[in-house]
């Protein structure tokens, strides 16, 4: 074989493998644009409709105002629990990757992210909602923190595991304690991995809806004031809203699936943007 017809069939090959994976590329991605263009379809029209009353009025009123300030309030409280847990449960699993409690944290951790949630919010639910004798804020910020900490966790020892040893031993030979390597060398050198662990895991609570069934309770026509209450949450309301017969119901449910994909992306796509190479802390 010539080397010119040689050449060409290697070109050929390539453009197949190119154009193949790019077909599949396309595939995989194609559900989340057909979700996204749904949803936009099917929400914007009722959120135009009833203006600015669909996100600041109550149920009756037409608005989920207290479901986005219960979803952002659980999200928030499941943030401020979890996160400091989480932290320190990856950095633990990172410096001491070959100790007992090190690899039964990790492995935990890897179970933890594959977890039914529902068993979460049952869990919390006989722990915290029982003895108190009533749903809350609490409860279901509770079981959010259980469902984020993996996430967060592992995002955190894996970005820390990727930073290369000799800056590591950098700090020591500088004279800083293991506390100061770990919190002020690896984790700012880490920054991008663990921030993206933390939206990764806030964006996976903000969506749940299991747990909350049995811990938050749902609060619709007042806004949440008290976290040791009963609290509303975009995802519980929609499925709730579903399941009625009302044909009203399901478009409000479809405006609540609007408002819910607008707060992730304005929350996601500005932090996600901001964690480029040349941004530093």
């Amino acid at each position: 074989m010539s080397p010119i017809k040689h050449k060409t069939i290697r070109m050929i090959k390539d453009k197949i493998f190119l154009f193949i994976v790019g077909a599949l590329t396309l595939l995989a991605i194609l559900p989340l644009f057909h979700i996204i263009i749904s949803i936009i379809e099917k929400g914007l029209p009722i959120v135009l409709e009833r203006g600015l009353t669909f996100i600041t009025g109550t149920l009756s009123e037409g608005g989920i105002g207290p479901a986005i300030v219960g979803t952002l309030m659980l999200t928030a409280l499941a943030t401020i629990i979890g996160l400091p847990l989480a932290f320190l449960a990856g950095a633990y699993a990172y410096e001491f990757p070959n100790s007992f409690i090190g690899r039964a944290t990790k492995m935990l951790l890897q179970i933890m992210l594959e977890f039914p949630t529902i068993l979460v919010g049952t869990f919390v639910m006989g722990i915290l909602v029982i003895p108190m004798g009533t749903f809350s804020a609490l409860a279901g910020a509770l079981a959010l923190a259980l469902i984020l900490t993996p996430y967060v966790a592992v995002y955190t020892e894996e970005a820390m595991a990727e930073i290369p040893r000799i800056y590591k031993e950098g700090g020591y030979a500088l004279g800083c304690t293991r506390a100061q390597v770990i919190f002020k060398v690896i984790t700012k050198m880490a920054k991008k991995g663990i921030l993206t662990g933390i939206l990764i895991g806030m964006a996976k609570v903000a969506g749940e809806t299991a747990p909350l069934l049995f811990t938050a309770g749902g609060l619709y026509e007042v806004y949440p004031t008290n976290p040791l209450e009963p609290v509303g949450a975009i995802p519980l309301l929609i499925y709730t809203l579903v399941q009625s017969p009302s044909i009203e119901d399901h478009q409000i449910a479809w405006g609540a699936s609007l408002i819910m994909l607008i707060i992730f992306l304005a929350i996601f796509i500005p932090i996600r943007y901001s964690l480029k190479d040349d941004i530093k802390l």
